[in-house]
């Protein structure tokens, strides 16, 4: 799956861990995360979200 590094802050967002403080479970894909999520460490939108190559 892929990664999305957050252009903000540096924050990858790993599908394959997910985001557990947010309750969002292992193996949820980038597209697949609710639209108010945000960046855990600085608060960006996921707009503010590019794929990591």
């Amino acid at each position: 799956m892929q990664k999305y590094v957050c252009d903000l802050c540096g924050y990858i967002y790993d599908p394959e861990v997910g985001d557990e403080d947010n309750d969002i479970a292992a193996g949820t894909a980038f597209a697949d995360l609710p639209e108010d999520w945000t960046c855990p460490l600085c608060g960006a939108s996921k707009d503010q979200f590019s794929p990591v190559d």
